[in-house]
């Protein structure tokens, strides 16, 4: 594996190759080629085979991608139970709350499998096999091909392997391309689609600290949920039906009582989403002062819209949870990630790795001729932003903002069908795909608020982009109105029926071409997607150079350093990331310890506060002491630790496991110091922030009293 970013530009160029063992996400069909000694001599005490195997049960069959690898769960009972976090399992603990029933306030534990919830549209997904392709994906390529060409080739060469890969199966295959289209592997999956809420912690404890404690430590965050994996009754994937059964997986993961201490080894496996981490200095720059900027930029009008209604009721709370927790998680890591950017120089740092490049491109007249134009076409496409700062604000401001426009925009395809004058059977299926939603959308919607939230986006969008991107109500707003999107906003939302449930239903009754035509929040979505589309267009004239770029870029780097194990960067496949369990110095005469108690939640309560209350039955069995047998060695009753394994989005979730294979914890968050590492691994800083299974089992067993979960689990001391 290749270390290419460092504090500073002078310590990369002299130390490129050097890699320590906490970086690096590791395609685990791989590990016995290139990691399994390093693991055993750090502790580990599995074979390669035990950890990924298709002959044979291994951990790999115990973890399973959520919903295609928005985050990860691990298998803890033979009878499907999963383990994943309190945040992977938000919507659907609120999709089930009300204000009758609010288990994002109380928690939720079903005490048999017949109180266990349906989530449709929920999938669990295993791996089945992994293979490299490259070798037959690289011999339809030539040298001569556009990037559009080539492209071309490798979807199809991609869809035929794909194909022959589940050919009489019930699996689903992916052929992704890895290292900037230099290397291409084929997944095949399989995916159940009945995934049953089983359990989850009051947010008091599933969400302790909030917004606050977010990407911090210390953490005393009990962020986990459960859910159960249903099948057919020949163990078959199958859609949501009362006689579906508990799968019974090849493997799950024995549970641990013993702890950890500084220096142990642990490993997670889990489905990562997404790292950059060999983009250049252009690449970098443009994510801190585009994608960064406009992102905290558009969520913080947005967040404190959705706050302000949040706190005006208990249903307003319950409507907005999820939302809210979506869009501020990344509103904070785009902070941190350019603070950790800027305090590790990592600018310099890659204009330090680039200026290595260039010196060993022009030192061979062939290197200079395969890689000579690389950095150039990857600098030439960072030259005019105008587009790129266009798009981040459309997809920031008016796709991902305000929710009507994409609901409304739904209806496209129905006005198309009504206005061509399809038959009847098409127009009842394109209109009913939207009719059945109606309920969904209006049950966790809020016209007012919405309304607020685009008038402010709007009003951002208008200020920020040049004139050749703005769609054509902009204009409007400026002549008419006067520039008042609030007014603008406001005849918008009155004189529309998408905003109204009743009105929305009475239209799909006797659907009208007409009724869509003269509907003005129809007409601005209509206007909002034409823009981006050829916002898109005008993006496209550039993407192809920076996409050779990256590919010849990446290309020459691993053959400058061809005696070093590169890692790809994550692209939401299955990783193995190994490590230790450690403290760490954030900065001058900080140092934070590797774990915490249940004694740091009771310091950190406020009472009545929305992310530091502290539920009394927590606080009754604290005074108590009754830890059960889930105390530490040491009497108290851990709750989180860190390690240095690698992680980002899409692990959340993820099992950490010892060099036994057992469950030890569950990884939930990454610390604020290091908020750099999706573009640059700091191994003196990089944490993974998990929490203890021990602190898990307590909060089921002691807090809950869900006994009927603990005692389908395998729990060894």
């Amino acid at each position: 594996m290749k270390r290419i970013l460092l504090f500073a530009a002078f310590l990369q160029v002299c130390t490129i190759g050097v890699v320590k063992a906490d970086e690096g996400m590791w395609l685990p069909a791989l590990i016995q080629k290139l990691n399994i000694g390093e693991m055993k001599a750090m502790g580990c005490e599995l074979t390669a085979e035990e950890i990924y195997s298709i002959n044979h049960a291994s951990l790999k069959d115990a973890v399973v991608a959520l919903d295609h690898g928005s985050c990860t769960a691990e298998l803890v009972s033979a009878e499907g139970l999963l383990l994943t976090n309190h945040h992977c399992g938000f919507d659907e603990i609120q999709e089930h709350s009300s204000v009758d029933h609010d288990y994002l306030q109380n928690g939720f534990w079903a005490r048999t499998k017949e109180e266990e919830l349906p989530n449709p549209g929920k999938t669990a997904s295993f791996l089945i096999r992994f293979e490299d392709v490259t070798e037959r994906v690289q011999k339809q390529l030539t040298d001569s091909m556009t990037e559009s060409q080539r492209n071309d080739k490798i979807r199809e060469v991609a869809s035929e392997i794909e194909k022959e890969a589940t050919k009489d199966t019930h699996y689903e295959a992916r052929v992704q391309p890895f290292f900037n289209d230099n290397k291409f592997y084929l997944f095949v999956y399989q995916t159940f689609r009945d995934i049953r809420l089983v359990g989850a912690p009051p947010k008091s404890i599933g969400k302790f600290g909030g917004d606050t404690d977010n990407w911090m430590w210390p953490r005393h965050t009990g962020d986990f949920s459960m859910f159960r994996i249903y099948c057919d009754k020949d163990g078959n994937p199958a859609d949501y039906s009362p006689d579906n059964v508990p799968y019974h997986p090849k493997h799950f993961l024995p549970i641990s009582l013993n702890g950890y201490k500084k220096g142990d080894f642990a490993m997670v496996l889990g489905y990562p989403g997404s790292t950059n981490r060999y983009k250049t200095s252009f690449g970098v720059q443009y994510t801190m002062d585009v994608t960064n900027a406009i992102r905290v930029q558009i969520r913080e009008a947005k967040l404190n819209i959705a706050k302000d209604y949040m706190s005006t009721s208990q249903r307003a709370n319950i409507q907005y949870a999820a939302k809210y927790a979506r869009s501020s998680n990344y509103y904070k890591y785009s902070i941190g990630q350019n603070e950790g950017l800027r305090k590790l120089h990592v600018i310099e740092g890659k204009q330090a790795t680039e200026k290595q490049f260039t010196d060993w491109v022009n030192a061979d007249p062939e290197r200079i001729k395969k890689y000579g134009g690389a950095l150039d076409l990857i600098k030439k496409s960072y030259t005019n932003l105008d587009d790129e700062k266009a798009y981040e604000y459309m997809v920031e401001g008016m796709v991902r903002g305000p929710e009507i426009f994409y609901f409304a925009y739904r209806t496209r395809p129905l006005y198309d069908a009504l206005k061509a004058g399809k038959n009847s059977d098409r127009i009842s299926l394109t209109s009913e795909r939207v009719k059945n939603s109606l309920e969904n959308f209006f049950k966790d919607y809020d016209a007012e608020t919405d309304r607020k939230i685009a008038a402010a986006l709007f009003d951002i969008y208008s200020k920020n982009v040049v004139a050749k991107y703005q769609p054509r109500f902009v204009y409007e707003v400026r002549t008419k109105y006067k520039g008042d999107f609030d007014k603008f906003t406001k005849d918008l939302f009155a004189k529309s029926i998408f905003p109204d449930e009743s009105k929305l239903e009475a239209f799909f009754k006797n659907p009208s071409a007409k009724v869509l035509e003269k509907d003005p929040i129809f007409n601005v979505a209509i206007d909002i997607f034409r823009t981006l589309n050829f916002i898109a267009d005008e993006m496209d004239k550039t993407t192809p150079d920076l996409e050779k770029g990256n590919r010849l870029y990446l290309a020459g780097l691993m053959e400058m350093m061809q005696d070093k194990n590169f890692y790809p960067d994550a692209n939401s496949t299955m990783r193995l990331t190994y490590g230790t369990v450690g403290d760490y110095i954030p900065r001058d005469a900080v140092r934070y310890d590797y774990y915490t108690t249940i004694a740091g939640y009771i310091e950190k309560e406020i009472p009545g506060d929305e992310e530091f209350d502290v539920p009394s039955r927590l606080k009754e069995l604290y005074q108590k002491k009754d830890f059960g047998p889930y105390a530490d060695i040491d009497g108290t009753l851990h709750t989180c630790f860190t390690t240095n394994n690698d992680i980002t989005g899409g692990n959340s979730g993820s099992p950490v496991i010892n060099a036994k294979g057992q469950l030890i914890g569950i990884a939930f968050d990454g610390n604020w110091e290091a908020m750099s590492g999706d573009i640059a691994f700091e191994n003196q800083l990089q944490k993974c922030i998990n929490v203890d299974i021990r602190f898990v089992l307590w909060t089921i067993d002691k807090f809950a009293g869900a006994e009927n979960l603990i005692q389908e689990m395998t729990i060894v001391k």
